[in-house]
């Protein structure tokens, strides 16, 4: 039998290679010239193809007596103009334009005195992509800018809008954050930007991180001070309107506070020897007997004198520790019958390893200063132990990262635009990957209901930019 499929094999091959050599042996025809435009005859679209797409997508549509005459042949898909590539009497190959909603395909050949439409009996399903756009914030030609309250739309610059969280008990207030600044906040019912808690009122110098506790009646703020006696976290109460500051814990140089999601405690950070400290948050609301030293030291992450925060996992079974001046992330599991978190491990980018900007699995992925991140549920992952995608923002690599739980790293927004400069930062709205630019990237929040992520910049644009599809 093998023997017999080869023989066949071999036969096959012998007939193709005599009919190449005999159609290359053939005298070359002259082409035929291309079909023109005929007006006394009727334009027809038959069918296009794909049938569904986004913006940028190549597209082709059949028919009858296009011609051969780009500059007389127009194609709008959802009413807008789409870019025509090249024609051919029964084909046109042009590019799906931004927000085609509609997908009606229409063309338009000859000239004004004998100008034809034909419109396909079918539309394109036109499908929205995910797109960066400006929320708030802007800086003049010179990259000056003033910091004041207003609208979105003239609010002025914001200064390094380092940290993002949603109020848990209003979704349409998201507070800012300013390493060195006050905490802003960005009220989407009407949209302002109003200065709400001034450091002044903490006696704060570098505000860090804003996170909640678990009744969501009380606003946690790390503070970043060199004194081992210094603020490390305050309380605020929503009672209060966040007016009323005092200090949870002390030490110095927090970089980070973070609260468990379903337990409640308080766990943050020292920089001195990368110090991981608990605190009971839930006695402290019950009673307020705790004092401001009162809290355990866990652990210590390997490189001391190195900033990182804390982000918890909605389940609680984990958190990252991103390790923001070393250029990696690890991952602590959490013990529920001690409620502590243990040991933590590396489980993406690389201890000591230089910044850079590589996609890949655990060790293998290298990064450039990680800042702030967000869990985000995918529906790929359902059933699935954990069910959550991590978005992290890179100052470095002026960009957004996916870790997924299986440690693996793929950029998903930022770094665009690579025809105009060799920069991969600067500041230019549009698609993900091929046009965006940032320029330091820090903040970072997710709405989940509206799918929209927000990223407070810092470098030169100082501005909230906006993940979402285009609308």
């Amino acid at each position: 039998m093998k023997r017999n499929v080869l023989f066949h094999f071999k036969c096959l091959w012998a007939i193709v290679a005599v009919s190449f050599i005999a159609l290359a042996c053939k005298k070359e025809s002259t082409p035929a010239e291309p079909e023109a435009y005929d007006p006394s005859e009727k334009v027809l679209v038959t069918d296009f193809f794909p049938k569904s797409g986004g913006s940028g997508q190549q597209f082709v549509i059949y028919g009858k007596n296009f011609g051969n005459d780009k500059s007389i042949v127009s194609v709008k898909i959802g009413g807008l103009a789409a870019t025509v590539i090249n024609v051919s009497n029964e084909a046109i190959y042009c590019i799906v334009p931004d927000r085609a909603y509609s997908g009606k395909v229409e063309v338009s050949v000859g000239s004004s005195a004998n100008l034809q439409l034909a419109t396909a009996t079918t539309t394109f399903d036109y499908q929205k992509r995910m797109v960066v756009t400006t929320l708030a914030g802007k800086t003049d030609e010179r990259g000056n800018y003033d910091i004041k309250d207003g609208t979105f739309a003239n609010c002025g610059g914001f200064l390094n809008p380092s940290w993002l969280t949603f109020d848990p008990k209003n979704p349409n207030l998201l507070y800012m954050g300013q390493d060195g600044g006050d905490i802003r906040l960005l009220n989407f019912a009407d949209s302002t930007v109003t200065t709400p808690i001034t450091r002044a009122m903490g006696g704060w110098s570098r505000i860090r991180t804003i996170d909640f506790s678990l009744d969501k009646n009380y606003m946690l703020i790390a503070e970043d001070q060199g004194d081992v006696n210094g603020k490390a976290v305050s309380i605020l109460s929503r009672a209060s309107g966040f007016k009323d500051p005092q200090v949870l814990t002390s030490y110095k140089q927090c970089n980070g506070a973070s609260v468990h999601p379903i337990n409640g405690e308080l766990y943050f950070n020292s920089y001195e020897k990368g110090q991981f400290y608990r605190f009971d948050l839930n006695s402290y609301i019950a009673n307020h007997t705790l004092g401001i030293k009162d809290y355990q030291t866990l652990f210590l992450i390997q490189d001391n004198n190195w900033e990182f925060n804390i982000e918890i996992a909605p389940t609680g079974d984990y958190a990252y520790i991103i390790v923001i001046n070393q250029n990696y992330i690890l991952r602590t599991d959490y013990d529920w019958t001690n409620k502590t978190f243990t040991q933590p491990f590396v489980v993406c980018g690389s201890p000591r390893a230089a910044s850079a900007w590589i996609d890949g699995v655990g060790t293998q992925a290298r990064l450039a200063n990680p800042y702030q991140g967000v869990f985000v549920r995918n529906p790929d992952y359902a059933g699935k132990k954990d069910e959550y995608d991590f978005y992290f923002t890179e100052q470095g690599n002026h960009d957004i990262r996916i870790l997924t739980p299986e440690g693996k790293v793929t950029t998903f927004a930022g770094r665009g635009s690579s025809s105009i400069n060799s920069n991969p930062y600067g500041y230019i709205d549009g698609a993900l990957r091929t046009e965006a630019r940032f320029d330091q990237p820090k903040g970072l929040a997710y709405d989940s209901t509206n799918k929209a992520f927000y990223v407070g910049e810092g470098g030169a644009n100082h501005r909230v930019r906006k993940i979402s599809l285009e609308n």
